[in-house]
């Protein structure tokens, strides 16, 4: 999908590119890429870093081009399952031609939120590092919305353990923990860069928008590394709970087999072709069965004291 927004005239929307557009491709198609080559001038080369779903957060300079990837939160749904990840995205700036273009080669939530808010707000972008702030502090509020999302599932996936432990449900725990991962990883990445912006655009930010933005990502830092302690000693909870359960069936199981053992050897004792004692006695079946339910019943009352049973 392709926009051409003004930011500098508060993200009112046009049909032509005129000085201070922000031009804003999500999952651009091939003609959309090679407008931005061929009509705009922007590097390949970028274009093709952008592609990468596992570029890092970063800033370089090209032909008069300055290139900032960032990584934002996506959620995707598919057979009823919802997974968290980040993508990047990556801002691509031209001073000479008073141009911005975003790319991101993915559908999020997080470009029109940004663009709405800023309209509600009656928000004014002054410069082009302005713009780059506010759209990392977008992503970071976006970050924290999934977070509490991702927390509610963990809360779910841990009600259903409670009633039946599954390999689904446990391996649903593992997917949100590499959630957090993912997004612990990106926030970091995004707090970096913004010290790498601090020196390109050296006087040129808004210091409360700065603080406001630093403010958010550090919650954010905070909020993943707290839910993720959280789960990962749920994890190891689930895991002793699993191993204990385990012991204890195999109890179970051992007692039954040797409450089974003792009448299977008095049978198999008697049945053999030889003398025995009481043998030729005309009770000797009756005494047999006595004496194994004796001995069973003996072995049952030790197991049952010592909870084995």
């Amino acid at each position: 999908m392709k926009r051409y927004i003004y930011p500098f005239e508060g993200f009112i929307e046009k049909d032509t590119i005129e000085n201070g557009c922000w031009i804003s491709l999500e999952n651009p198609s091939s003609e959309d890429l090679l407008t931005a080559t061929n009509e705009w001038g922007v590097p390949e080369q970028f274009l093709s870093d952008i592609a990468d779903t596992e570029e890092r957060p970063r800033t370089e300079e090209e032909d008069g081009w300055q290139l900032t990837i960032l990584r934002i939160p996506i959620e995707s749904i598919s057979d009823d399952d919802i997974s968290y990840s980040t993508v990047p995205i990556g801002v691509i700036i031209s001073e000479s031609k008073e141009l911005i273009v975003s790319v991101c080669y993915f559908e999020t939530r997080v470009l029109p939120d940004f663009v709405g808010y800023s309209k509600r707000k009656g928000i004014v972008i002054k410069t082009q590092a302005d713009f780059l702030l506010r759209m990392i502090y977008s992503s970071a509020v976006w970050f924290l919305k999934y977070l509490k999302q991702v927390n509610a599932e963990v809360t779910r996936a841990e009600s259903a353990l409670e009633q039946s432990i599954s390999n689904q449900a446990l391996l649903r725990l593992m997917r949100l923990q590499k959630s957090f991962v993912f997004f612990n990883t990106s926030l970091r990445g995004n707090e970096a860069m913004i010290g790498k912006l601090r020196t390109v655009y050296r006087g040129d930010f808004d210091e409360d928008l700065m603080e406001d933005v630093l403010i958010e990502m550090k919650q954010a830092s905070n909020m993943v590394t707290i839910y993720n302690d959280i789960l990962t000693g749920t994890m190891d909870a689930f895991a002793s709970v699993i191993s204990n359960n385990v012991n204890t069936i195999m109890k179970r199981m051992t007692s039954i087999s040797m409450l089974l053992m003792m009448p299977t050897l008095i049978a198999s004792l008697y049945g053999m072709n030889m003398r025995l004692p009481i043998a030729e006695s005309e009770f000797a079946f009756v005494a047999v069965l006595l004496i194994s339910a004796a001995l069973s019943a003996i072995m049952f009352y030790i197991f049952k004291r010592i909870k084995w049973l």
